[in-house]
């Protein structure tokens, strides 16, 4: 079978959505480092939108910091690929054109180095998971990683995020072209503050000059985006195939539903987002805690309760009336931590969220979203544990999410299979989770230890005895009766 490509594209059946504007004449405005599959069902579709309204000066230029699966996959194809949006109606398709190269940092650092410092790129934008920002314990910079200790050593062959960037930036100054925008697309808690606080912690090692020039020239806009993307399969593959005519060696399945959040600071100049459905505002903040707390928060819920339960899939999850009166008691205990004069709505945000779990189209695998636990936690349950515990609110639903993912944990190698899903701090945590001896509430401290969740709150005494309570009675009846337990009460 033919492959996917630019020449192609003219045999593809009249009803697939393709790039209709001439890819050639694209210019490359924005480079973006973790280039995946979320990226590529999510920013990367919305600045396609912009490209085919004439905004052909954003083309982007997408690096992976680690595998070269993605552009292996891709190069062959012009980096083009298909767009498969998936309910329980059906599956439409779209080609999207908006990455117009792909690199590898890790094969050649310098030819990253030359697109960031490219006068044309104006925005860097980044999806690379909790666990790239290297924080420690303490939410700071961990100055003693090994990857951070050769960037500050080795500036032209950089390995992590901050390496790059402030490599260009010293570039950009010497050479005499302006700053760029630096927009984090992370789950994290004011992912735009953080990236800036690490940033400059990481140029403050390297140079107090450059640090300055950092903290003066570079915006830091935070954003929220929302959409699931589950991983592709081999089915994918087969079925994209079939309808497109021509081999895609790598589509990416995903929802309807798609939502971005940015605030609106870029003093090198944006794409017109908005003219798409992106929500640009002052302020990202409330929009971003009802998406960590509702969505992303729930989400760890259904993936650990899931595994402890045989379910494979969300949809399978939350079918599961168990699972599902849990949820909604988990979003009773996150919405009180919402602000109520923000303009949000919560109950109608989980109403939506109710429907795309309902989506058995999707597949989305409870073990892709158990992956990084420890990274993904403290923002999505931990905060709002300790804000319900302040308020004086009940946090029996969050406390069983903890305590699930250290059952699911304890449980690889076991009831779970060994490599179901990993953790950064598998390292650390091994010892712990080695067997049931420990009692719960000594396993939970050296969790809390380990991981940090909650450090410094004075709460936290009173979450790592929910999270031991609820910990100890999976481990002696199974995760049904621990789910049964907060209906009792």
């Amino acid at each position: 079978m033919t492959d996917l490509s630019n020449a192609s594209l003219a045999a593809l059946p009249a009803d697939i959505a393709r790039p209709g504007y001439d890819r050639s004449a694209v210019t490359p405005g924005i480079v973006h480092l973790g280039v995946g599959a979320f990226h590529r069902a999510h920013q990367a579709i919305y600045v396609d939108d912009c490209l085919a309204a004439g905004e052909t000066g954003w083309g982007i230029v997408g690096a992976s910091l680690r595998s070269p699966d993605t552009r292996d996959a891709l190069a062959p194809q012009d980096c083009l690929y298909s767009l498969a949006v998936r309910d329980g109606q059906g599956e439409s398709l779209r080609v999207v054109g908006s990455i117009l190269s792909l690199l590898v940092a890790p094969e050649n650092p310098e030819r990253l180095l030359e697109a960031l410092c490219l006068p044309s790129v104006h925005i860097v934008t980044l999806t690379v998971t909790e666990k790239a920002y290297l924080r420690n314990a303490a939410g700071d910079l961990d100055l003693a990683h090994a990857d951070v200790m050769w960037d500050l050593a080795h500036h032209d062959r950089s390995k992590t995020v901050y390496g790059f960037i402030v490599e260009a930036v010293a570039r950009r100054q010497a050479a005499g072209i302006g700053p760029f925008t630096v927009l984090s697309c992370d789950n994290l808690p004011a992912n735009g503050k953080t990236l800036r606080r690490l940033l400059l912690q990481f140029a403050e090692a390297r140079d107090a000059k450059l640090a300055a020039q950092v903290e003066q020239s570079i915006a830091f806009p935070s954003s929220m985006v929302d959409r699931i993307v589950p991983a592709t399969t081999d089915a994918d593959r087969t079925r994209v195939a079939a309808a497109l005519g021509v081999a895609d060696a790598w589509p990416v399945r995903t929802e309807p539903f798609s939502q971005w959040v940015v605030e609106d600071r870029f003093p090198a100049g944006r794409p017109a987002w908005e003219r798409f459905g992106v929500t640009m505002v002052d302020d990202v903040g409330p929009f971003e805690d009802m998406k960590l707390r509702l969505l992303n928060g729930s989400h760890s819920a259904i993936a650990y309760l899931g595994l402890l339960s045989g379910h494979e899939t969300v949809a399978d999850a939350f079918s599961d009336p168990m699972i599902r009166r849990f949820v909604q008691g988990l979003w009773n205990e996150a919405i009180p931590t919402l602000p109520d004069n923000a303009g949000l709505d919560p109950k109608a945000y989980i109403g939506k969220l109710t429907d795309r779990y309902d989506n058995p189209a999707l597949q989305h695998r409870t073990a892709q979203i158990a992956n990084d636990g420890s990274q993904k936690l403290p923002q999505r349950i931990v905060a709002t544990a300790v804000e319900q515990l302040r308020r004086g609110g009940a946090i029996d639903h969050l406390a069983l999410v903890v305590a699930a993912w250290i059952a699911a944990c304890e449980a690889r190698g076991g009831a779970l299979d060994a490599d179901l899903f990993t953790d950064p701090l598998d390292a650390q945590l091994a010892g712990v989770f080695a067997g049931l001896s420990s009692a719960a509430a000594d396993t939970v401290s050296q969790v809390f230890d380990r991981t940090g969740f909650a450090t410094g709150q004075a709460e936290r005494p009173d979450l790592q005895r929910a999270v031991s309570a609820h910990l100890d009675v999976i481990r002696n009846a199974g995760i049904g009766a621990a789910i049964a337990t907060l209906a009792e009460g």
